[in-house]
């Protein structure tokens, strides 16, 4: 009888990935000797999804990041990592699923992938503060809301 209800409802992975990478430092090697700093760091982060033939869906976490030091650009990075999952839930329950639940589960991969790939590349590792799904879900909705009011 468990097995059944399992199937019924829930999350599943099946499986995750990096999608789309790229790292640049345009001013190396010079640029190694004004490290001695901490950089301004600006960091863009985006969540896509799709449902895929078999019923399964794609999201997306794309990651961006720039690092600065004294108006001189020290890296760029950028991420897109994928998961597939299986979703068997209520409709009302989709949206949340795909916009905070998965991004939280795979964001951890983000923020390891990216710490490495910096030190591999001879920079710092920048660890990725942690991120609240919930309200850059909110505000989508919330800006959603604004869109539609604003062509009634």
């Amino acid at each position: 009888m468990e097995n059944n209800e399992d199937q019924q409802a829930g999350l599943l992975i099946l499986s995750q990935y990096i999608k789309d990478m790229s790292i640049e430092i345009p001013l190396a090697p010079e640029i190694f000797k004004e490290i001695s700093t901490a950089p301004h760091v600006d960091v863009d982060l985006g969540m896509q999804h799709r449902q895929l033939k078999d019923g399964n869906y794609e999201v997306l976490l794309d990651t961006k990041i720039n690092a600065d030091i004294n108006g001189k650009k020290v890296f760029i990075i950028e991420l897109s990592y994928g998961v597939v999952a299986t979703i068997n839930l209520p409709e009302e329950a989709l949206e949340p699923v795909l916009y905070i639940e998965l991004p939280r589960l795979i964001f951890p991969f983000v923020r390891s992938i990216v710490a490495n790939s910096l030190q591999a590349a001879g920079m710092p590792p920048i660890l990725l503060s942690p991120v609240d799904f919930v309200s850059m879900y909110q505000a989508k909705k919330a800006q959603e809301e604004a869109g539609q009011e604003n062509k009634a």
